[in-house]
């Protein structure tokens, strides 16, 4: 049934459907895409065709330069479980803290055997059907120009390249993030139900692709308080559906006995240390995205500030919700925020277009709007490519690693060694669970984490704490050590203890990986980031 009450918060001059509802278009827009409209359509096909190949490109030019980071090595790993494969079920267990959406679809070419480069193909296919969706949500909230140009935007953002570049859970939690907000603007629209129930059940595949989607309700709140006139009982239907999304999930974790897992992984989320400072946003991500960007949005909600309505209250909404979360939740994660990116691509394309609908005077000099808005366009487009091209480049020249944003140098080949050159049934120890995730993907055998806390409010509850070193290594439970520079710089504290026990049980070093580092007088020298020592009782 469509809602026939005015929207609160809709532009002057709003027209109202013969069905009672409210399409929100002022007669601005009208006129704007009655013109966008006699465009041949085919156009607009090959610009986004074009578009596509752009988003692309980034996303899988050299994409096996670099081995898997951590928790790329997890989600793999576990979809090769789900997937049957014997050699990685000792490892990684199927249930372990997240929801299991995209590993589930990734189990299914593992069937066929397990390939890095699959993963991150399918994590790929997710960010240019992404950058698709972010021209569906500009065409709908403005016009077909604006689309376009937010869509041109993702293509090239070295934040959503980066992301989408890895086996990461992020960049399928943007894409139904983003196709929630897709039916969010077609409701706002049309006034149609079906595109709000479709937009909780949108918001059902986001948590199961990660959990932490289900913060975007806070948006989704903040627009039907502030915009949606829905009823109750509409309110209440979508919620249904949005259960029944979801609920395969708890039901199986119930079913397979692994209830307990989850709600020690709570406990630890909720006690969980602070692992940056309260600024890494504001210097990380920004860069990320774009200063450009940034503030071609800006520019964007300054210029239709005196027709504020329904479209941007749901994209300030959808932007500020995670970041403020984030910013007030101890653990930030680099690849955290990407959902806000695409609301943010969709105001900088209105912003660049918005820019062509005037004219501006530049010391006495008459410049064109259209001049304007090119020029800023092609600003935009740059600085994005060169910024993209270089952050995938392969950084084999760093001895230090943030989580979420790339490969590790020197871990595959690692774990490929310790697969061929130590024996089944080896034992290692690493300075922390990452590398030992790493380890255990590449090389097969079972690894721990040093820095592993033996208190269970402060750990991941899918690791397993060694209480006792010593005496592992005294028994001849744990042969070989495995120290590395990027954990290491994390946790001086556990690095010279770790290099304290290959010190005092005879560690050999056995295998080593280097990257090398230009030197101020302008030489190269190879610094170790993986070390590999063999001890013995």
């Amino acid at each position: 049934m469509v809602s026939r009450a005015p929207v609160r918060g809709g532009r002057a001059g709003d027209i109202v459907s013969s069905k009672g509802g409210s399409d929100l278009l002022s007669a601005s827009d009208v006129r704007s895409r009655e013109v966008t409209s006699k465009q041949p359509r085919w156009t607009t096909f090959l610009t986004l065709v074009a578009v596509g190949i752009v988003a692309a490109i980034p996303r899988v030019w050299n994409l096996m330069a670099l081995g898997f980071n951590s928790d790329e090595a997890v989600y793999a790993g576990q979809a090769a479980s789900i997937a049957g494969d014997p050699t990685y079920l000792p490892y990684f267990p199927i249930f372990r803290a997240h929801p299991l959406l995209f590993q589930t679809m990734l189990s299914i070419p593992y069937q066929w055997g397990v390939s890095p480069l699959v993963g991150r193909l399918l994590s790929a296919a997710f960010g240019v059907a992404t950058v698709w969706l972010v021209y569906l949500i500009g065409k709908t909230l403005y016009q077909r120009q604006v689309g376009l140009v937010a869509a041109l935007i993702v293509a090239l953002m070295p934040y959503h390249v980066v992301v989408t570049r890895q086996v990461l859970l992020d960049g399928p939690l943007t894409f139904f993030s983003a196709l929630s907000l897709f039916f969010l603007a077609k409701f706002g629209q049309t006034r149609a139900l079906p595109w709000f129930y479709a937009a909780f059940g949108a918001m059902g595949l986001t948590v199961l692709a990660k959990e932490t989607g289900i913060i975007m309700f806070g948006a989704i709140y903040i627009f039907i308080a502030l915009v949606g006139n829905v009823r109750l009982r509409h309110i209440f239907a979508a919620a249904v559906l949005f259960i029944l999304v979801i609920l395969p999930y708890p039901l199986s974790i119930k079913f397979s006995g692994h209830s307990s897992t989850g709600a020690q992984f709570l406990s630890w989320q909720l006690f969980r240390r602070a692992n940056h400072a309260w600024t890494f946003y504001f210097t990380e991500v920004p860069v990320a995205v774009g200063i450009l960007v940034l503030i071609a949005a800006a520019i964007g909600l300054y210029l239709v500030r005196k027709r504020w309505s329904w479209r941007e209250t749901l994209l300030v909404s959808w932007i500020a919700v995670p970041f403020v979360f984030f910013e007030l939740w101890p653990v930030k994660g680099f690849q955290y925020l990407l959902p806000l990116a695409m609301p943010l691509a969709v105001l900088a394309g209105l912003g660049v277009v918005e820019l062509s609908k005037r004219d501006y005077s530049v010391r006495g000099h008459r410049v064109s709007g259209e001049v304007a808005s090119w020029i800023a366009l092609a600003l935009v487009v740059t600085t994005l490519a060169l910024t993209t091209h270089s952050r995938i480049q392969p950084n084999r020249q760093s001895t230090e690693f943030l989580a979420g944003s790339g490969g590790l140098p020197g871990g595959k080949q690692a774990g490929e060694w310790v697969a061929a050159n130590t024996p089944v049934g080896s034992e290692l120890l690493a300075l922390g669970p990452s590398m030992a995730n790493i380890i255990q993907f590449y090389g097969n055998r079972r690894a721990y984490g040093l820095s592993v806390s033996p208190n269970p409010l402060h750990r991941n509850p899918v690791y397993d704490p060694i209480h006792n070193p010593d005496l592992w290594i005294r028994s001849n439970d744990l042969q070989y050590i495995v120290w590395d520079s990027f954990s290491a710089g994390r946790s001086p504290f556990f690095s010279e203890r770790l290099l304290r026990y290959a010190e005092r049980y005879n560690g050999r070093i056995v295998h080593s990986e280097f990257v090398e580092l230009p030197t101020s007088s302008g030489e190269v020298i190879q610094k170790p980031v993986i070390v590999i020592y063999e001890v013995r009782p």
